[in-house]
C-alpha cells in the first residue's frame, strides 16, 4: 500500500516537471523556429492559390482572344505553352529549402508571366477586341490576380526571411545546432526579374497627334512658295498667244 501511495504521489510530481520543462524550454525560444516556419508555409500557401487562379483564367483569356486575333497564334502558343509546364512543376511546403526545386518554379512561372506581358501587348491593335465584355471581364481579373500574386510573393518573402533570421539569431541559432538541426533555410523569391513583376495592361491605343495628319499636304502646298515666288510656268507661251487659263 506503500508503494501505491507514492506512485500516486509521484505522478503530479512528475507532470508538473514536465509542464516546468515545457514553459521553461518555451521561454527559452524553443518554440520561435517551428512557429515561423508555419507562418512562412502558411504563406507560401497562398502564393500557390493565386498562381493557381491564374492558371485557370489563361484558357478563357485564350480562347477570347482568339477570336479577334488569330493572326497573333505564336503569342498564343507561347502562353499556352507556358501554363501548361508551369502547371506540371510542382512544390509543396517540404522542398521550399530545395534550392533547385524552387528555381525551377520560379522559372515555370516566370516564362508564364512573360507570356502573358506579351499577348496583352499584342493585343493593344485590336480594338474590337478590347470592347469585347467577356475580354474585359478577364482583363479585370488578370489585373487582380496579377497584384495578388505580387503580394502574396512579397508576404511569403518577409516570412521566410524572419524565419530565416530566427535560424541564425540567438536563441534560435543554440536551438538550430542542437535539438532543431533538422530545420533549414527557405528559398525566397527573387524580387528584381523581369519576369516577376506584374505584366503592364494598357488597351488605350492613342489617337494621332493633332496636326500630323495634314502635314504632309501642307508641307507638300507650301513647297512652291518658299522657292521665293509665283510658281515658275511649266511651259513657255507662245509669242502673241493667249495667256493660259
Amino acid at each position: 500500500m506503500t508503494r501505491n501511495v507514492a506512485r500516486l504521489l509521484a505522478r503530479p510530481t512528475a507532470m508538473a516537471a514536465v509542464v516546468a520543462a515545457s514553459v521553461s524550454l518555451a521561454g527559452c525560444g524553443y518554440n520561435n523556429i517551428p512557429t515561423k516556419q508555419n507562418a512562412a508555409q502558411t504563406k507560401w500557401a497562398d502564393v500557390q492559390a493565386q498562381y493557381q487562379r491564374r492558371s485557370d483564367l489563361i484558357p478563357n483569356l485564350v480562347a477570347t482572344v482568339q477570336g479577334y486575333a488569330a493572326q497573333e497564334r505564336g503569342v498564343l502558343v507561347d502562353v499556352t505553352n507556358a501554363r501548361a509546364s508551369a502547371t506540371q512543376v510542382k512544390i509543396d511546403p517540404s522542398m521550399l529549402s530545395d534550392p533547385q526545386a524552387f528555381q525551377r518554379f520560379e522559372q515555370a512561372q516566370n516564362q508564364l508571366s512573360g507570356a502573358l506581358s506579351r499577348l496583352l501587348v499584342a493585343n493593344e491593335r485590336y480594338p474590337e477586341l478590347k470592347s469585347n465584355e467577356n475580354f474585359l471581364a478577364l482583363q479585370s481579373q488578370l489585373e487582380g490576380t496579377e497584384n495578388r500574386i505580387e503580394v502574396a510573393r512579397r508576404d511569403y518573402n518577409q516570412a521566410a526571411n524572419d524565419y530565416n533570421t530566427s535560424l541564425v539569431t540567438f536563441p534560435g541559432v543554440l536551438w538550430k545546432s542542437t535539438l532543431q538541426s533538422n530545420y533549414k533555410p527557405l528559398n525566397l523569391f527573387s524580387a528584381s526579374t523581369e519576369a516577376q513583376s506584374a505584366p503592364t495592361v494598357n488597351f488605350n491605343i492613342p489617337g494621332p497627334a493633332a496636326g500630323k495628319g495634314s502635314s504632309p499636304a501642307a508641307s507638300g502646298a507650301g513647297a512652291a512658295p518658299a522657292t521665293g515666288g509665283a510658281p515658275a510656268p511649266s511651259a513657255a507661251a507662245a509669242p502673241g498667244s493667249a495667256p493660259p487659263k
